[in-house]
């Protein structure tokens, strides 16, 4: 299963807040196949095949241009473990036993 951290950044709004841009982009998840994903404060989380983590991106970053935006940003990082099965969820958890 493959991890991905997105952050879609619209430029050239009318305004410096982007929390309505980023409420249509969780709206545009919750449409999408296969993926289970997890907003945070800086940046949205996305767990699934690559192929399904991968339209997923593409469709967050089509959103912005279709609420009116003139340019967008994407950064992504990807982890993509093939050797066993991995989620945000088992990575946090083996921090967290290795800190007690």
């Amino acid at each position: 299963m493959a991890i991905a951290e997105v952050t879609v950044i619209p430029i050239g709004t009318a305004t410096t807040s982007l929390s309505a841009y980023v409420a249509d982009m969780q709206k545009v998840l919750a449409n999408q196949q296969g993926i289970s994903y997890q907003l945070t404060s800086m940046s949205t989380i996305i767990e699934g095949s690559l192929e399904d983590v991968w339209k997923a991106i593409a469709a967050l970053h089509e959103a912005p241009f279709l609420a009116g935006a003139q340019r967008v940003s994407t950064s992504v990082k990807i982890d993509d473990r093939r050797d066993k099965p991995s989620s945000s969820a088992q990575k946090l958890q083996s921090v967290r036993a290795k800190l007690q």
